[in-house]
């Protein structure tokens, strides 16, 4: 039976460029200073003791970039891409997938405004969202594993990283 995941972290991607001349959003990238800023806030979060066992991310290239910050500045070696972390989210799925990973602290990395529903939905207001800056990380602890209401203990965003 997997391991009960007891801490979740929902991550709104980094700073991006602007949508292409094309109208593509799929593929942009961090700009350099979105990596930078939440490369540093992350360094502050590790320092405080965030850690993660699994970090699942959105397939579009913003998140996964975001993803890979946060699993190299956490020392985390599972990352894993998950279509229902793409725009327009699916909670539920999210819930079930978690539930079969073996990992007690999981990271979603995902777009705005589907992660601050997410964290709403996470905590047990299903009513309400959470406006999250980009690069924010909300973390939720999870007495009864995920798809029971949790608790939010923090909000951090790349501002508080100076």
């Amino acid at each position: 039976m997997p391991v009960l995941t007891t801490r979740l972290y929902v991550v709104r991607h980094a700073t991006a460029e602007d949508i292409g001349s094309d109208g593509s959003d799929h593929a942009r990238r961090l700009t350099k200073k979105g990596r930078k800023a939440f490369a540093r806030l992350v360094r502050q979060l590790a320092a405080a003791g965030m850690d993660v066992d699994l970090v699942a991310t959105s397939p579009l290239v913003r998140a996964r970039e975001t993803a890979d910050i946060l699993a190299d500045e956490l020392g985390c070696r599972r990352v894993e891409l998950v279509d229902a972390l793409a725009p327009a989210s699916n909670w539920q799925s999210l819930v079930e997938w978690t539930v079969q990973q073996d990992a007690a602290r999981v990271a979603w990395v995902g777009h705005a405004p589907c992660v601050g529903r997410l964290v709403a939905l996470s905590i047990g207001d299903g009513s309400a969202a959470i406006r999250m800056q980009k690069g924010a990380v909300a973390a939720i602890r999870l007495d009864d594993g995920p798809g029971q209401p949790g608790e939010l203990e923090w909000l951090a965003t790349p501002d508080l990283a100076g």
